[in-house]
């Protein structure tokens, strides 16, 4: 059993650690720890910022459409623009060939009709029948050889005129036919054209609706150019200037259909950026996607373009260390961020 003393000092200790624990409680609100986090108004314009992004790529693929689109149209016109001139020069070079024909078919009916003032045919036999002296038959038949000659010529230049009048023919009867067909398929490429234009915007000015929605730190963080990745080295100097051109856009506004140097949509700007470096990438992402060298995510280097979604829908240029320089979308601006989830491959054109 234990002594008094002892049971006094006991409780002494749990009286000091009580009042020690009480000091603690009390103070603790002052202490450097977290403090209980703020109502959930950040969250709900995070959420806002996620509709806003949700809507604004639906119309970053629309753009890239209707990009595409426009693309396939100046194309289609280029074709029936040159089917038209082939068209053309066959329906000249017919011309000339049957005027040609004519001619050659003159000199050979008239051949076919020439005969000595005696009557004879030309013939051998003829010079040696009509002849009067050896002398006179050697003078005949050179003189038929020569005539022979002509005419053979004549003859020769006869088919090829037939000849070349008919491959010129069938020549302007194809052009013709390809024109018709450029120009029906350029009619429904115009007509698809203005479909997707209304339904992009559409979506633009839904995406406008949601941008009022938007709180200022919102706004804040679409203006964030990202983390600066420090000096940048490519594999060559075309890759080095088309990298360089692209991170010194950093900051500038993302718009639809816009290929600098004020502003950019995602393909605008890789198209930029290369076009500093002398060469020259196709108008949208999905078609960028095409050219070039395929690379594995693995093999990355500075200066590929990385693309994304199935089809392809946006397009970066990898900078090294997992992040790319790119124009996000409508409300944002050209920034370094990670590579994105819905990855779809990459393509090294320099």
């Amino acid at each position: 059993m234990q002594s008094h003393p002892v049971k006094r000092v006991v409780s002494g200790a749990l009286a000091a650690c009580a009042v020690v624990a009480a000091v603690t409680f009390i103070e603790a609100p002052a202490s450097a720890t977290p403090a209980i986090p703020a109502p959930q108004q950040p969250q709900s314009a995070s959420e806002a910022l996620e509709k806003y992004r949700e809507l604004a790529t639906k119309a970053e693929k629309l753009n890239e459409q209707y990009l595409s689109a426009k693309e396939d149209l100046e194309k289609k016109k280029k074709e029936l623009d040159k089917y038209e001139k082939k068209l053309d020069k066959a329906k000249k070079a017919e011309k000339s060939a049957r005027e040609d024909e004519e001619l050659f078919r003159k000199e050979v009916d008239r051949f076919a009709g020439a005969s000595f003032t005696s009557g004879a045919q030309l013939s051998k036999l003829s010079a040696l029948l009509t002849g009067d002296s050896p002398q006179n038959f050697l003078d005949r038949s050179s003189a038929i050889d020569l005539l022979a000659t002509d005419k053979n010529r004549a003859l020769q230049a006869l088919r090829g005129a037939v000849e070349k009048a008919e491959n010129s023919r069938s020549e302007a009867a194809d052009a013709r036919q390809k024109a018709k067909e450029a120009k029906d398929k350029a009619a429904k490429l115009a007509a698809d054209l203005e479909d997707r234009k209304e339904k992009l915007d559409e979506q633009i000015e839904e995406v406008k609706r949601q941008a009022g929605l938007l709180s200022d730190a919102d706004r804040a963080q679409q203006q964030d150019i990202g983390p600066d990745p420090g000096p940048i080295t490519a594999p060559g100097p075309a890759a080095q200037i088309a990298v360089d051109a692209a991170m010194s856009q950093r900051g500038k506004p993302y718009v639809w259909g816009a290929t600098g140097p004020n502003s950019y949509d995602c393909s605008g700007l890789m198209l930029w950026a290369y076009g500093k470096a002398g060469i020259s990438l196709p108008r949208n992402s999905a078609a960028q996607a095409t050219v070039g060298t395929p690379i594995p995510r693995s093999q990355l280097q500075p200066g590929d373009l990385v693309f994304y979604g199935s089809p392809v829908h946006h397009v970066g240029m990898y900078i090294g260390g997992g992040n790319m320089v790119h124009a996000p979308t409508e409300g944002d601006v050209v920034k370094v961020a990670p590579l994105q989830a819905n990855y779809s491959g990459a393509r090294r054109v320099a």
